[in-house]
C-alpha cells in the first residue's frame, strides 16, 4: 500500500474550528469614536504580539449561563447556523464573558449570576447591548482555527468606569482606547483591519449619543473548505 496522499495528510491534521466571540466597545463621548484594544502576548500561539479586540473561544459552560436580556431578534437570527456548534445564546454569553475576563468591563443588569465578575458586581450579563457586525473563519493551515463572531457595543452600556481595567486578566496587555484612525497604524491581524473598515463604514456620520445601528447584513468570510467564499448574512 502506497504512502498517503500529501493533501489528505494536510486535511486530516488541520486544527479543529472552534466558535469564538469578540466584542468591539465603541466610546463616543467626545471627538472621534474610539475602540478598546489590547496586545496579545509575544508567546501566544494565535496572533502573537498583535493588537486585537477583547474576545476568545466559546466554553461549554457558556450554554448554561442565563442572560438578563437576550440578543436582538435580527442578531439572533443571523447567528443561527444549522451546521454550527453553538446557539446564538451561547455565543453571546461567550462574548460578554471574554470581555469581562480580558478587560474587567461588564455589560449587565441587576441580578444574580455565577459568571466571574458579574457575580461580584450583582449583575447578570445583558446581550441586548450587542450588535452583530462580522463573521470570519480562520483559513486552513493555521495552528488554531476559529469561527469568529464580531459584535459591537456602546461604552455607555458598560457598568462602572470604562477606564478601570483593574479586574482584567493578563491575556491582553496595553489595554487602551484608540481612535479608529490610530487603530489602523497598530500591528493588526488582517481580519481586524477588515473589521475596522466595516465598522468605520457602519458608523460614518452617526451622531454622538444616537443608538448603535445594526448593519443591513453581516459579511462572512468562510474558510471551512479549501475554496474560500465571501457572502452576506441577511
Amino acid at each position: 500500500m502506497g504512502a498517503p496522499d500529501a493533501r489528505l495528510r494536510r486535511v486530516t491534521t488541520e486544527a479543529p474550528i472552534r466558535d469564538a466571540a469578540t466584542v468591539i466597545i465603541l466610546r463616543r463621548d467626545a471627538g472621534e469614536t474610539r475602540v478598546l484594544m489590547g496586545m496579545r502576548g509575544a508567546k501566544a500561539a494565535f496572533m502573537p504580539s498583535k493588537f486585537v479586540f477583547p474576545g476568545g473561544a466559546v466554553d461549554l459552560a457558556d450554554a448554561d449561563v442565563p442572560l438578563a436580556a437576550r440578543l436582538r431578534d435580527d442578531c439572533h437570527r443571523r447567528l443561527v447556523d444549522p451546521d454550527g456548534q453553538n446557539s446564538p445564546h451561547t455565543i453571546a454569553v461567550a462574548a460578554l464573558r471574554e470581555l469581562a475576563e480580558e478587560t474587567g468591563l461588564l455589560i449587565g443588569q441587576a441580578g444574580k449570576s455565577a459568571l466571574a465578575g458579574y457575580a461580584e458586581a450583582g449583575l447578570m450579563p445583558d446581550a441586548s447591548a450587542l450588535r452583530y457586525l462580522f463573521r470570519a473563519i480562520t483559513p486552513a493551515g493555521r495552528p488554531r482555527r476559529f469561527d469568529a463572531h464580531f459584535f459591537i457595543a456602546d461604552a455607555a452600556r458598560v457598568h462602572g468606569d470604562p477606564d478601570d481595567f483593574s479586574r482584567a486578566c493578563d491575556e491582553l496587555s496595553h489595554l487602551h482606547w484608540v481612535t479608529l484612525s490610530e487603530a489602523r497604524n497598530l500591528d493588526l491581524p488582517f481580519i481586524t483591519e477588515v473589521v475596522l473598515a466595516e465598522l468605520s463604514q457602519l458608523i460614518a456620520g452617526l451622531p454622538h449619543g444616537s443608538p448603535l445601528p445594526c448593519p443591513a447584513s453581516v459579511p462572512f468570510f468562510d474558510n471551512r473548505t479549501t475554496t474560500p467564499t465571501f457572502s452576506q448574512i441577511t
